[in-house]
Parts: structure tokens; sequence; C-alpha cells
């Protein structure tokens, strides 16, 4: 992310919830980019995680309690990374206090809270923003520029996967807390889905399960999102697959071939009839068929795709709208209905499947 265009002083973070998601998606970006973030308050309740940011941020205020923090009024935004479960208080309250707040994934636990949350928001002059990573990844953006490519043809299933195996032991795998990859994985991934589906889905199947999670909640979540077009969408994340069995993160199923990229690639491979082949003209028959194979020789043709060069994706394209927001009132490009859209979703897959009550 580069630093030379920006004119304006570092946005001035207050960061609640000293965590793994603090440590290892937001906090290694505040410690490069000083030119655009500057950590200047941090709250959390273990003394071993607060000294983490003083060795790094000197100056850097200390707090146990998160109401203590907000009464600080040289704090641009607040960036919250606690448990799911406090989501919608901690959020409420830095909104309250008119500060631009960071919120991550999920929004809240259910479309009530998530309605509450919005009409804070709208008090607080939009100041919420949310850490959608998907929106950004390069597969997915791939993926939305292929939605568009003629040689495709039309387009019948879009596939979503992200796959890993961990055996987690956390509060994301508790339910009480909010665990669940319900909540701490699908929302990424429906969002994604809902972009690139042409129209809005009409109905949803899931399938809740447990398979490497130490916890009760579920590691593996199974969706089917049905369109009023010709077109679906198969969404699933598992927190049981072995590295060897991995599928690609993207995949488009259309009349005449099929695209696919790995997680994390800007370059993905569509396989399609040849774009200048047409088919004979040929009519079915309710005759006895002849005794012969009806396969016919199709020539296919193989090509490699890949986002515009210098295109950014990544955590380096999120954190440079975070920071055009907040200091140039730039647009967000994640909505407060966005994210009040995957966490439908997310509560129907829990309210809908035994294991996920």
């Amino acid at each position: 992310m580069k630093t030379v265009e920006y004119q304006r002083p570092p946005i001035r973070v207050a960061l609640m919830g000293l965590g793994r998601s603090m440590f290892e998606t937001h906090y290694p970006v505040f410690k490069a980019h000083p030119a655009l973030f500057k950590v200047i308050c941090a709250c959390d309740l273990r003394k071993e995680r607060r000294d983490i940011i003083a060795k790094d941020f000197p100056e850097c205020r200390m707090f146990r309690q998160f109401s203590d923090m907000l009464d600080e009024s040289d704090i641009d935004l607040v960036d919250i990374a606690t448990p799911s479960v406090d989501h919608v208080s901690h959020a409420l309250e830095s909104l309250g206090r008119g500060f631009w707040t960071l919120l991550e994934t999920p929004m809240a636990l259910t479309p009530d809270d998530a309605q509450v949350l919005k009409g804070a928001a709208i008090k607080a002059k939009n100041r919420l923003l949310f850490l959608h990573r998907g929106m950004f990844a390069p597969d997915f953006l791939l993926t939305k520029q292929m939605m568009g490519d003629p040689r495709l043809g039309m387009i019948y299933q879009v596939r979503v996967r992200r796959e890993d195996f961990i055996r987690r032991d956390d509060w994301q795998c508790v339910k009480r807390l909010g665990g669940g990859a319900a909540y701490y994985a699908m929302p990424d991934l429906i969002l994604q889905t809902l972009k690139l589906l042409p129209v809005p889905p009409i109905q949803m199947w899931s399938d809740l399960k447990r398979i490497a999670s130490l916890g009760d909640a579920e590691d593996y979540a199974h969706v089917n999102l049905k369109t009023r077009e010709p077109i679906t969408a198969d969404v699933e994340f598992s927190g049981g697959v072995l590295p060897e069995d991995r599928a690609p993160s993207f995949v488009i199923r259309a009349e005449r071939g099929t695209f696919k990229v790995q997680p994390g690639a800007s370059e993905g491979v569509l396989t399609v009839i040849d774009p200048d082949f047409k088919f004979p003209r040929r009519r079915s028959s309710v005759r006895t068929p002849e005794l012969v194979d009806m396969h016919e020789n199709v020539p296919v043709k193989t090509f490699t795709v890949e986002l515009p060069k210098g295109s950014l994706t990544g955590p380096s394209a999120f954190w440079k709208h975070v920071y055009d927001t907040v200091r140039t009132a730039a647009p967000f490009p994640i909505t407060v209905d966005d994210a009040i859209e995957t966490v439908k979703f997310a509560h129907l897959m829990k309210k809908t499947s035994p294991f996920g009550k």
C-alpha cells in the first residue's frame, strides 16, 4: 500500500479486543503504515496483550474498560475485534460517542440486533464500517470479472469454497459465545455469492456439522441458493478438509465450459468449447435411436485469465478504502445493508439446522 499519495494526517486508531484476529489481520497494517494509521489507545483485560502494543507504540494509552477508552476525545476510528456476542453492544457504545467504528464480522447474531445497529449507524452519520475480507480477495474479484465473459455462455451454477483443517479450541467453536462457522466463516462467503449472482436468491437449503472442532459449534456449513433464473449457487465452508483434497475457491459452470480459480490467486483457468466452433444443426427424435455413440468431438480450448495489472486487492485494498472513507468521505464499498443480508442468512442457517440450535 503506497503512502506517498496521502497528504492528510494518519487515522488515530483505538483498538478494542487484542486477540488473534486483531494481531493477525489488523495490527500488522497499523505497524507497517504509520503514515496512514497511528494506534493511540488499546483496550484489553490481559496486560500481556497490552504490553505488545506498548512495545511498538510507547505513547499509546492503555485501558482495561472500553467505556474508559471511549472517554478519549482524539480518537478517529475504533477498531472492534471482540467475540461475536459482544459486537453489537461495543459498536453501539462507539457509535454513541460519534466515532468511526470498524467492526469484525458478523455484524450481529440476529437480524433484529442488526437493525438496531443500523439505526445507530444512521444516527452517527453512517460511521460504521465492516471487515468483510472476501470483498477484496483477488480470487473473488477475478471470478466477478469472469461472470461477464461471453466465452462461458449461459451460467447455470456458481460454486464457492473455503476449506481448512483445524481443531479449534477457542471461543469461536462455542455456541453460547456466538461461535460457529455460520457466523465466523459464512458471512464473507455469502456476501461474495450475493455479489456474484445476477439476481437475488429466493430459496435456501443449508446444513451444519461439526467435523474437527473441539467445541460444540459447527465447523462445516453448506448452503444452496436458488434464484428465479437458471443460475444457482453452492456455497461451502469446511474446517475438516486436508490440504491434499481442497477444491478451487470459485468455480463457474456454464453451457460452454467452466472457470476455476484457486484460493487467493489472481490468475485462473477458463476451459471452454472453442469460441469459433458452432454445433451442426440437429434435432431430437422420438424414434428408436440408432446403435451409435451420441457423443460428439467438441474442440476445447484452455485460457489463462487474470486480473488487470496493478489491481489493488487483499488487505491493501481494504485498508485503503478505510483510510479514504474516514479521511476523505469516500463511499465505503460494503454497506450496512450488505452486512445485514449476511446476518439474515447466517441466522437462518442456525435457526433451521438442528445442529445450529
